[in-house]
């Protein structure tokens, strides 16, 4: 199976991001019950409560925590051991044989939903845009809407290319997905030109790494987009007055971003209810997508690999760790550790992120580590508002942990750039390089 900014900059950045975020911020949670949108591409949370106000009164994280006195109880549980299915536990020392228990309980703890083969493939549109040839997919999974998905890759190209599974961010934004990352015409939805603009240096980075000789194919993950829960299919009740109507105006896409946040714990609850979690549903769509894309002729599916910032970060943490077809992974704004989400982040997070109990047998960056000795990058922002730097730094220690265990830290490497929450040029660079590096060298 498969790093400061100056202080009144950061204070202004963040009251900014919090005027944002208080259009949708649900309760507080790439996904909880609050959402800090500016944050994170990934990032919503459930919507039940208020983001909280924004003071010059320092935080002690050894005297405060999120959950007020109850947050050292809660880390408690957690602190001064080794999970029992981390590789760093003594107890494992064949590799093997921890990679088929630690598989094994995580596919157990994500409840992962049976969804069928390879989904048939239907190909609505073949066309050219700024060197690349471009095909608008759709295909349809035994539940929901058609999935909706965009491949990319060089005009011309010859013979079987290395291919690349591009995830999405959250942002906070329900009603777009693939265009967030993508680039198929002039004529861009002006949010989405701002959407890139903030979080990808004005680039469709999907459309850029396919340009140096990869097929590319970016799908709408759930419940984004195409797949995003439409007004006329819940109870009038439900809907606040909004409809389906003119959905590509700016005002409705505004409201309906508020409506999927508060709506997004319903359907974390529903879920559970369901016997699976939201980490699993987006393994298994995600799975699909790479069957697709595996099954292509134009694609060498030896040299496959992922990416994404944010929600696509760790859509690439739970598809990166658990599929062996994924040779290489880049992970964005997506990296720190239970305890940080304890103390002091879950708030940032949207209810996309956890899965229950599995804290007690691996850490979140062990996760990502199960892929080991396969090459991984990890990009991080040292001023990313979704995490700590130190717990940031804690999931680093750890993949380096895990990676030296496993004789390979030449594969692993984790890199900070300045800046909140992003994938700018910069990074785009480094990961396109690493690319390079593993699946065509």
């Amino acid at each position: 199976m498969f790093l400061k900014t100056k202080k009144i900059q950061m204070k202004n950045n963040r009251r900014d991001f919090l005027k944002v975020a208080g259009v949708g911020v649900a309760g507080i949670g790439v996904m909880g019950t609050g959402m800090l949108s500016t944050l994170s591409a990934c990032n919503e949370s459930a919507t039940e409560g208020s983001v909280p106000p924004v003071t010059d009164e320092p935080f002690d994280p050894t005297k405060q925590s999120i959950i007020g006195l109850y947050g050292p109880w809660a880390s408690s549980l957690m602190e001064n051991k080794v999970p029992s299915h981390s590789f760093r536990n003594a107890k494992w020392q064949n590799i093997d044989q921890w990679k088929a228990a630690a598989n094994e309980r995580i596919l157990d703890r994500l409840g992962i939903p049976e969804i069928g083969a390879t989904p048939k493939v239907t190909v609505k549109k073949q066309y050219e845009y700024d060197g690349l040839y471009v095909e608008e997919l759709s295909w349809q999974l035994p539940y929901g809407r058609a999935t909706e998905a965009i491949l990319l890759k060089p005009l011309n190209a010859k013979g079987p290319l290395p291919g690349i599974l591009g995830f999405h961010d959250h942002g906070a934004n329900k009603y777009f997905g693939t265009r967030k990352i993508t680039r198929t015409s002039d004529q861009q939805h002006p949010d989405m030109v701002e959407h890139q603009k903030k979080y990808y240096s004005g680039f469709a980075w999907a459309n850029e790494i396919a340009k140096r000789g990869y097929v590319v194919l970016v799908a709408d993950a759930f419940p984004f987009a195409s797949r995003r829960v439409m007004m006329e299919d819940v109870p009038a009740k439900m809907r606040n007055g909004l409809t389906d109507k003119d959905p590509e105006n700016s005002k409705n896409i505004v409201a309906y971003n508020t409506w999927a946040a508060a709506h997004e714990h319903i359907m974390a609850k529903s879920l559970f209810c369901a016997g699976t979690t939201w980490p699993g549903v987006f393994f298994a769509e995600d799975q699909k997508a790479l069957d697709v894309l595996c099954a292509r002729k134009d694609v060498n599916a030896d040299q496959v690999g992922c990416a994404g910032l944010s929600g696509g970060g760790m859509r690439t943490v739970f598809m990166g760790g658990l599929d062996s077809r994924i040779k290489c992974a880049v992970c964005v704004g997506f990296m720190t550790t239970w305890k940080d989400l304890i103390l002091n982040k879950s708030f940032t997070h949207t209810w996309m992120t956890y899965v229950p109990i599995l804290p007690n047998e691996m850490d979140f960056p062990e996760i990502l580590g199960l892929r080991a000795p396969l090459p991984t990058l990890v990009l991080n922002d040292s001023d990313d508002e979704l995490y700590t730097l130190p717990e940031m730094q804690n999931a680093d220690k750890i993949l380096k942990d895990v990676y030296a265990k496993a004789k390979a830290e030449d594969k692993y490497k984790c890199s900070y750039y300045p800046g909140p929450h992003k994938f700018d040029s910069d990074m785009q660079k480094e990961a396109f390089e690493w690319f390079d590096k593993w699946l065509k060298g």
